[in-house]
Formats: structure tokens, C-alpha cells, sequence
């Protein structure tokens, strides 16, 4: 979700979701750690890109010199003597971001401006096709904090059964993010933003017959806290490499389920489900080759905590000959994924995003590939 582009008075290539400038100290240790931490991530990430210069040399670049129009003049020197650049540092009004495939933007809308991005994707494992898309639709209620809701549809085609019966809704979502800090060029403080997500069970999970494939939701209430960052960075050769970490955690309610779900059960199951916390992080950067075409990468990992299923299977569904005590653990997984994507922008408000998100896969975790479209719109 990028909210980046707005042209708008002090409003630069803005991304997902946002933040105003503050000195460090104004804030409690917990938020320069998590700071620190990000910006040495980031570092760390760099140091490891194959034919990167070190990122001391990043940092350096990136604070030397002024920016004094779009691209067209080359760095000033601060140290007398100090040896000319043969490249021309990038101007940010002259880098054009739809933002990366996963990581949400730390930035906010304007007051007044909106965000429309909606997704279009297949979640292909072995034996089925997730078809769906997301849509998210934000607002600028104040320069610091935006608001939104996030709409899902899908289908569900199964190769070895009944796939869903028509399109359904999966679980609505609204979104609410308040932007701690700005990125300052000069400055070592990045773009620092709270987000607060709550998804509500509107998807169809339990009852589903002789349908499972009709199961889009969760039944749920599930609340998402996430810290998310971004900052820029200016390598060698002149170019833009913008950078994001985000880390979340999930907490779900308790789910009445009866029949057939999502969480496995049969017709003649009467009980519940609680699904267990859940943990993401992601580590993204884009590299803005020209001012309309950008490459994207994300590396996530995400650890889910044991869901618990407990009821009665009742007499004369699946074999029953009386009431049977079911509980059934699916216990903690974790996974690994990343998602490598292109992006052009048409316009420094308008972009596309082509991408594939990949979940190798393990023991607990089913293999996964996502191809994705989005589209980016701001205004």
C-alpha cells in the first residue's frame, strides 16, 4: 500500500501510510530502540547485497550535499579537496514509488487526499487456487492519521473436490495509523508509524457442507499491532534505494464453529476454535532505476501460534454413535517467504505492481506461490 506520491505542498513522495519530524529524545527509549534497531537491519541488509559498497559509504553519501532541483545538479562537497562525483544524486521528487508487494508505507495522507489500491492475486499451493483480491481504501482524517478499510473477495478451486460454489467475501478489515516521525533528508531519524488493524468475522467459515471451498473467513475478531519504519538511502552512483522493516503481532478471539469449516471439522462437530497469536516481520528496499520504473523486494517471516479446536462430534454425523470429545492442536509453524516485484508509475500518483510473493514451505508450513497485481492510486 503506497501513499507516497501526492503532490502536495510539504507532502513528498509519499508511500503506504505516515509520520512528522521529532528530535530522538522526545521519545520513550522503546521507540529509538526500535529505530536503531531498524536503521541497522537495513545496514545489515545492505552489506550482504552482492557488489554493494559498504553501507558506511551509504550513510555518507547520503549525508553530503543538498538537493537543489529535480536530479539536475551534482552533489556539494562539505570537505574542501574532497574528490567530485561522477554521478548525480536523485532528487525523491524525481523517484516514483508504487511501494513493494507486502510491506505496508509507514507514511500518511494529506488531510483530505485518499489512497485506492486494490490487489488482484492466486495463491497456488500443490492441489488448489486461492483467487482473490484486496482492496485498500484509505483517507487522510488528519496529515498525521489515516483511516481505511480493506475489503476481500475470493474463490477457491480445489483439484480433488468441490471448489467454491460462487465469489465470497472473506473477513472485513478497517485500519487506523498515526505517523510518529518524518524522514528528513540530513537526518539519521527515519519515517516511524503505529498501525492498528481489526479484522471482523464477516466471511463465510463454518457450515459449509459439502462446500469447504466456500470457507473465506476466519470467525474471528483478530486485532493486529504493527511498528512499521521506512527510510531512504542514496548509493553510490547516485540512484535511491528506499528501505522499509515492519514487524507486527495478531491476537484472535475465540471462533463458535458447527459442521464443516475451515479449521478441518466435520458435519456433526459443535465447538469452537481459537486461533493462536500470530508474529510478522518484513524486511523491504526498492531500487528506483528510472523515475517511472523501480525494482521491489520483500523478505518476510512469520511464526504462528497453536490453534486449539475443542468440541463434541454428535451421533449420526461421520460415524458417531454417541457424543465424542474432539480437541485437536494444529501446533505453532513458522515461515519464510519473499516476494520479488517490478513497478512502473505512470505519473508520480498513478503506478502498477507486478510481482510474485514465494513461501518455500516446510513441515508445517504448505508451500505457496502468489503471483500479484496491484494498482496504486492516490489523490
Amino acid at each position: 500500500m503506497e501513499v507516497e506520491n501526492v503532490p502536495v505542498r510539504a507532502y513528498r513522495a509519499r508511500s503506504r501510510h505516515p509520520l512528522t519530524t521529532m528530535h530522538l529524545r522526545a521519545f520513550p527509549s522503546g521507540f529509538a530502540t526500535a529505530s536503531l534497531l531498524a536503521r541497522v537491519l537495513r545496514l545489515f541488509v545492505l552489506a550482504c547485497v552482492p557488489g554493494f559498497p559498504s553501507p558506511l559509504l551509504f550513510a555518507q553519501t547520503a549525508s553530503i550535499g543538498s538537493v537543489t532541483g529535480a536530479g539536475d545538479e551534482a552533489i556539494d562537497h562539505s570537505e574542501e579537496g574532497s574528490a567530485p562525483s561522477p554521478f548525480v544524486r536523485q532528487s525523491r521528487d524525481d523517484a516514483w514509488f508504487t511501494g513493494p508487494m507486502l510491506a505496508n508505507s509507514a507514511e500518511t495522507l494529506p488531510h483530505g487526499h485518499f489512497l485506492i489500491e486494490p490487489y488482484f492475486y492466486d495463491v497456488a499451493t500443490a492441489h488448489a487456487d486461492g483467487w482473490g483480491s484486496r482492496a485498500y481504501v484509505l483517507y487522510g482524517l488528519a496529515d498525521r492519521f489515516t483511516v481505511g478499510l480493506i475489503p476481500i473477495v475470493g474463490y477457491n478451486e480445489v483439484d480433488n473436490g468441490p471448489s467454491s460454489s460462487g465469489i465470497g467475501f472473506g473477513d472485513i478489515q478497517v485500519l487506523a495509523q498515526y505517523r510518529l516521525t518524518e524522514f528528513r533528508e540530513g537526518s539519521a531519524m527515519p519515517t516511524i508509524a503505529l498501525q492498528l488493524q481489526q479484522a471482523f468475522p464477516t466471511g463465510r467459515y463454518d457450515r459449509l457442507g459439502d462446500r469447504p471451498g466456500d470457507g473465506m473467513g476466519s470467525g474471528a475478531y483478530a486485532t493486529t499491532l504493527g511498528l512499521l519504519s521506512q527510510d531512504w538511502f542514496w548509493l553510490p552512483n547516485g540512484r535511491i534505494l528506499r528501505m522499509r522493516f515492519n514487524v507486527s503481532q495478531t491476537f484472535s478471539s475465540r471462533a463458535n464453529v458447527q459442521g464443516v469449516s475451515v479449521y478441518g471439522t466435520g458435519d456433526g462437530f459443535r465447538g469452537h476454535a481459537k486461533p493462536g497469536s500470530s508474529f510478522y516481520a518484513d524486511a523491504a528496499m526498492e531500487y528506483s532505476l528510472t523515475r517511472n520504473w523501480v525494482l521491489a523486494l520483500d523478505v518476510t517471516y512469520t511464526h504462528n501460534r497453536n490453534t486449539r479446536v475443542t468440541g463434541y462430534d454428535i451421533p449420526g454425523f461421520d460415524g458417531a454413535f454417541g457424543p465424542v470429545a474432539t480437541m485437536r492442536d494444529s501446533g505453532p509453524n513458522m515461515a519464510f517467504g519473499f516476494a520479488p516485484a517490478i513497478e512502473y508509475n505512470w505519473t508520480s500518483n498513478l503506478g502498477v505492481l507486478v510481482g510474485v510473493r514465494v513461501i518455500p514451505g516446510n513441515r508445517g508450513t504448505t508451500r505457496s506461490v502468489t503471483p500479484a497485481v496491484a494498482i496504486n492510486y492516490v489523490h
